[in-house]
């Protein structure tokens, strides 16, 4: 289940550490963090590798073990540089091993990758998402190391640390004989120390690990009595520098046939003298004692969980500190951290946001103290919201008093040490305050090598001592012991020291990492820090039509600069003299902005002292160089009220302006944004007018637009809300009929507006005259024509007596538009050809129809008649011996109207048709080019 490092065959050598075709795992681009304030590396978490790395960091603190293993030289292991050579010898786990060893010391990263290692097991992206029990790992991992090391001087490593010896004895009671086994076991997993804790509960009492297993049987071979009890028992003939205990918390339910941890409390001391299990007990006891370094803890279920591991540094490489609202163990501070003011006020001091859930008070609280607020404190001081409440000059609660802060007079201060300096590790970015304490626990006389911290994957913290006792029970609990002999001295230049016996080869290894860490982490400080400054320099710029343009071309107008957010903007301005040889006098460095009307300064940029990031200056932003009074010559007025403002300026189109379909003529005009609206009129409407505004586009309705009245001509372009892209509508006087002044609206809609040409055939001495009128859509045809009657002061005949004839393309006067016909159903079109005729225009119930009398129809004029569309065709024809054809351009020949009785409306003649009056039969079909020349 292991991979390759789990089977029986184990390939310690290796002719070719990379399988042929396997892809290398990608990198992270970005350079690793480098190591907080524990100075202490952790071990990232490749999905579920978290028993791997907590039994990896055991090794690792365990100096002996590593020191062995960096003993040995390329020259016995080989080197990871010619594993892919085909013929190369190459012991890959020591090799792996040393390295990942080499890089947790002395490599400055937050966590280090197991990648490599994972790889050389054989193991794939499937068994590194697997969990599986580190127990197992522990025994088969030095299976697979001693394996490796056969032939190299290091064949007994595991053997010297961690093998012992123990004898299994048996005596009778009848007959005193005593009979014994001698077993050598790994790692000294021994059945006097793999103690479950279920069988310890059946002693009674409390569990403890320093009792060894007694058991009675009965003696059948011995001396040849059956049934007579005898004692078995196990004794330590040699004990080995380092002793692991598995507590075995997983067991197996053979009544429910299911596997369950066992979550009892299984406590277990510091020291521990073995001497009560030894064989040999006339030796001093200092040979019998052994301190504990490290606890494997296991938190979840039989079937899941996560490990992490408590590591004492014996060799104190890491940077001790603890908070410090943790209590300090004295009586005295012990009875003010049970006060719950002083409790709640640490919590809330650390946390980074002002305020935070009263919920989530509640479950910080539990996880710090390990106890709810209702099973402490409610009794004596009640529920916990209304405990705040009733400390308002204390705690701070959100308008709807689901959040809680600290007011800040409450916030708990920084410690200092002698010298009155702050202890906070610079790399802390919470405002978290430590305290470091050079005697951390009072459990032993002497703090050399006994700091603890707990390692958690990537995540190392320091912890202490007594934190142990947390893990004595509960679903978060010891799983595995690691005791070392107390005899085993360190020498003093290991303490403090992670270069400590590191091979040559790995220290140049390492510096070169770490060489090109500091590299790529410049460049990344560089890249994430940077900003880029565009620089527009005055002398390439000119001021007109209310904003900045460049005098030649954009790309040689500005000046990219990239600079360190952190400097200051003196740095900055030294940065562009040094770019500007040639500059004279003052330098203003002003924000610029590109706006649709050009370039427009804001904020004169100010403070020398202060940062870049300091004064919000983003990266990519627009800076202007100036002498901060003129461009070019040209006084500039900066910042925003003096903006330029694109206003898009429409007005109604003339005949054959704008193009087809367009009812506008527009232009873009740049007004500042202090411009007053009567000196925007004037300038738009020098003859007078009305100006509407419209924040959409033209072909809105005509709610939309707003008239700007009188009152409104002091007020600044700002000020009524125009902005770019705005559209203002300016109508003459003669268009002002189309607005209500009063509600401040258009009557109609926009596009209902049309320009139209009516030319005056009721004229008779003089041409014929030409005017323009504006109409609308909604207003019939002879309103209008009534309306603008004044434009024709000879016309003659009154209103009654004329009519409006659209004129076609050639001339012709086509069908008079009924009177009540609006200009919409008339479908007249933008700049359509209106003829003044005389003659009463037909109502919307009459039809004007074109007929020809007689059979000629080339030779036949055409003529005109107006007729109720209720006649029917034998009223309208001449008599019995008459009859009626349509010429209808949907058919090759006219259409006969034969059915003598039936109305014009039935038949669907229409306005403008042409009928043919023949006498006699109906003749046979006329042709479609004798039709298109007769109607022509």
């Amino acid at each position: 289940m292991f991979g390759n490092l789990f089977e029986e065959d184990f390939s310690f050598i290796s002719n070719n550490h990379c399988e042929k075709g396997k892809k290398s795992k990608p990198r992270d681009s970005e350079p690793p963090a480098p190591r907080d304030f524990t100075n202490l590396s952790g071990i990232k978490n490749q999905g579920g590798t978290c028993y791997l790395n907590s039994l990896l960091q055991t090794l690792l603190f365990t100096p002996e073990f590593r020191e062995a293993l960096f003993s040995l030289g390329p020259e016995e292991l080989g080197s990871l540089d010619n594993s892919s050579k085909p013929d190369a010898k190459v012991r890959i786990i020591p090799l792996q091993l040393q390295r990942l060893f080499a890089q947790l010391l002395l490599l400055d990263q937050q966590a280090a990758s197991t990648t490599d290692l994972t790889e050389s097991f054989g193991w794939n992206s499937h068994e590194e998402m697997r969990q599986h029990d580190v127990q197992e790992l522990n025994r088969i991992l030095f299976s697979a190391l001693e394996s490796s090391l056969v032939g190299t001087s290091g064949h007994d490593l595991i053997n010297r640390l961690y093998h012992g010896i123990v004898v299994n004895q048996i005596v009778c009671r009848e007959c005193k004989n005593i009979s014994e086994r001698q077993v050598k076991e790994d790692i000294l997993e021994m059945e006097t120390l793999v103690m479950s804790v279920r069988l310890l509960q059946s002693f009674g009492g409390k569990k403890r690990v320093d009792h060894s297993k007694v058991e009675t049987l009965f003696c059948i071979t011995v001396c040849l009595q059956l049934f007579k009890i005898i004692l078995q028992s196990a004794k330590l003939r040699k004990l080995p520098p380092f002793l692991t205990i598995s507590l075995l918390r997983f067991n197996f339910d053979f009544e429910k046939c299911e596997r369950y941890k066992e979550t009892s409390c299984y406590t277990f001391p510091i020291q521990i003298n073995l001497r009560p299990f030894c064989e040999q007990t006339e030796m001093d006891d200092s040979e019998y004692m052994y301190e504990l370094f490290s606890v494997i803890i296991h938190k979840g279920g039989c079937y899941g969980g996560h490990y992490h591991v408590y590591i004492r540094d014996v060799d104190e490489l890491g940077n001790w500190q603890l908070k410090v609202n943790e209590p300090l163990g004295d009586t005295e501070n012990a009875k003010v951290v049970e006060n719950p003011l002083v409790v709640l006020k640490g919590i809330l001091s650390e946390e980074e946001s002002k305020q935070i859930p009263v919920d989530q008070l509640g479950q910080k609280l539990l996880e710090k103290k390990g106890v709810s607020w209702n099973k402490k404190y409610r009794k004596e001081y009640g529920a916990l919201r209304k405990y705040l409440q009733n400390h308002p000059h204390i705690f701070q609660f959100s308008p709807d008093e689901n959040k809680v802060g600290l007011k800040e007079k409450h916030k708990l201060p920084f410690k200092s040490d002698s010298q009155g300096q702050d202890l906070q590790s610079p790399s802390q970015k919470n405002d978290v305050q430590w305290n470091s304490e050079k005697n951390p626990t009072r459990l032993r006389a002497s703090s050399a090598g006994c700091h603890w911290f707990d390692l958690n994957d990537s995540k190392v913290q320091p912890i202490k001592e007594k934190d142990i006792e947390k893990q004595f029970q509960g679903k978060e609990s010891a799983y595995m012991l690691f005791y070392r002999k107390s005899q085993l001295k360190r020498p003093p230049e290991a303490r403090g020291n992670p270069r400590y016996q590191i091979p040559e080869h790995l220290l140049n290894e390492m510096n070169a990492a770490n060489t090109e860490l500091q590299k790529k982490r410049a460049e990344c400080d560089s890249a994430n820090n940077g900003i880029d400054l565009h620089l527009h320099l005055s002398s390439c710029y000119k001021f007109h039509n209310g904003a900045l343009h460049p005098s030649l071309t954009w790309k040689e107008s500005v000046v990219d600069l990239t600079i360190d957010r952190r400097k200051t903007l003196g740095d900055l301005r030294q940065s562009v003299f040094q770019m500007l040889e040639s500059w004279e006098g003052d330098m203003i460095l002003s924000i610029a902005k590109p706006l649709p009307a050009g370039l427009h300064l804001y904020q004169i940029l100010d403070g020398d002292e202060l940062t870049l990031d300091g004064i919000e200056l983003a990266d990519g932003a627009d800076v202007f160089v100036w002498n901060g009074k003129e461009v070019g010559g040209t006084k500039v007025m900066t910042g925003p009220d003096h903006a330029p403002v694109v206003v898009n300026v429409l007005r109604l189109a003339e005949y054959n302006e704008g193009g087809k379909g367009q009812h506008f003529t527009e232009s873009q005009h740049v007004f500042s944004c202090s411009t007053k609206l009567g000196d925007l009129r004037r300038a738009l409407a020098p003859l007078g007018g009305i100006i509407l505004k419209n924040g959409s586009e033209p072909d809105k309705e005509a709610k939309n637009w707003e008239v700007f009245l009188e009152e409104d001509m002091k007020e600044t372009v700002k000020s009524v809300g125009l902005t770019d892209g705005c559209s203002v509508l300016i109508l003459d006087s003669h268009d002002q009929s189309f607005v209500n002044v009063s509600s401040g609206n258009l009557t109609a809609f926009t596009y209902d507006i049309s320009w139209l040409q009516v030319k005056n055939y009721c004229r008779t001495e003089e041409e014929e005259k030409h005017v323009k009128i504006t109409l609308l859509s909604q207003i019939s045809s002879y309103l209008n024509y009534v309306i603008y009657l004044s434009v024709f002061p000879a016309l003659l005949v009154t209103a009654n007596d004329s009519c409006l004839r659209p004129v076609s393309g050639n001339g012709k006067l086509l069908s008079p538009v009924p009177e009540d016909y609006t200009v919409k159903e008339a479908e007249l079109k933008m700049g359509s050809l209106l003829g003044l005729c005389r003659g009463k225009a037909p109502t919307s119930t009459q039809l004007f129809l074109y007929f020809i009398v007689g059979s000629d129809q080339n030779g036949s004029p055409e003529m005109e008649i107006v007729v109720e569309e209720t006649a029917s065709v034998k009223e309208v024809s001449l008599g019995d011996n008459w009859h009626l054809r349509r010429i209808d351009w949907c058919y090759e020949a006219g259409e006969a109207l034969s059915q003598e009785n039936a109305t014009l409306k039935e038949l669907n003649v229409c306005r403008g048709d042409t009928l043919v009056i023949a006498e006699g039969k109906l003749p046979p079909k006329v042709k479609r080019e004798r039709l298109c020349s007769l109607v022509s």
